[in-house]
């Protein structure tokens, strides 16, 4: 079975865990960034030259998926925080997973979606990269006005957490793809369980602030999510791309790597401002793994 299929059972399960017993997981709260780091290894290692290759032979789907992926994400996270009512500090925690990249967990989904998967690998790569400049960047640009960004702090972060983990994992894939070929079936899993526990984490620190929740930010975080497979998906057919394309860029533009998010609101705000990226990283799989059970039984183009 795949991990994305069990991940929000394990998630849920973890976040219960953490809310009942928060001192088994508040002391772990600097191993947020590490387990962040190993997840992104986990990615590279997943990686080969061909990967990078797709773009040059893509160029106009790339960049729409790019485009739509910097810009509708973190407008529909705007709009929705003020539309809704959100504190500032959530409004920083929506806007940070609407400019984070695409999320690992999307490979998979699109996988099980029918959709193209070397597509999907591609704009995940892509924008991962591109997130070390763009994510402080268009944070800044929607919150610096109300809560402080450091644009230089969190590149930095980026990076270290980021593009060194990714590129040590697509060289060590490079060098060594068939001694490693036999153990690719466990990163995933080690995905899983490193989010899982970052999540667990994020449960624990925000623990007295969960009765305040209330369902206006569980709402806002659904909805995210959903006009961002919406837009994805209708934007690339109006375009006049075929079904596949536009069902894989739908997933890319709407399942975010929400543990990035996790990970900078958590250094660079507060706790409670990593709990749109927790609850995202719940709900994206949820509604991801309904979109493929949907698209691999219909016989349609959707």
């Amino acid at each position: 079975m795949s991990p994305t299929l069990i991940f929000p059972l394990a998630a849920i399960l973890a976040s219960l865990l953490a809310y009942h017993a928060p001192d088994l997981f508040t002391p772990l709260k600097p191993g947020i960034a590490p387990l962040l780091g190993l997840v992104m290894f986990a990615m590279g290692m997943t990686l080969t030259a061909a990967n990078f290759k797709e773009v040059l032979k893509r160029p106009r789907v790339i960049a729409l998926g790019v485009t739509m992926q910097f810009a509708l994400m973190p407008l529909f996270a705007w709009l929705l925080s003020h539309a809704l009512g959100l504190s500032p500090i959530w409004l920083a925690g929506m806007v940070l997973v609407g400019a984070s990249p695409g999320g690992t967990a999307s490979n998979v989904i699109c996988y099980l979606a029918r959709g193209d998967v070397a597509l999907s690998i591609t704009l995940t790569t892509v924008t991962t990269l591109l997130a070390v400049l763009l994510t402080p960047l268009i944070t800044w640009l929607y919150i610096g006005t109300r809560v402080p960004v450091d644009i230089a702090a969190m590149m930095l972060s980026i990076a270290e957490i980021v593009l060194l983990p990714v590129t040590a994992g697509v060289v060590l894939n490079h060098f060594w793809h068939r001694r490693l070929k036999r153990i690719h079936m466990i990163f995933p899993w080690i995905s899983m369980v490193a989010i899982v526990i970052i999540i667990a984490i994020v449960v624990a620190l925000n623990r007295a602030q969960f009765p305040q929740v209330g369902l206006t930010l569980f709402a806002a975080v659904a909805l995210h999510n959903l006009l961002g497979l919406a837009a994805g998906y209708a934007i690339p057919r109006v375009l006049g791309m075929d079904g596949r394309t536009a069902r894989t860029l739908a997933i890319e533009v709407g399942m975010q790597n929400s543990g990035l998010a996790v990970a900078l609101a958590s250094k660079f705000f507060t706790p409670a401002a990593a709990l749109p990226g927790a609850i995202f990283s719940i709900w994206h799989n949820v509604s991801g793994a309904w979109l493929a059970a949907y698209s691999a039984r219909s016989r349609d183009t959707i």
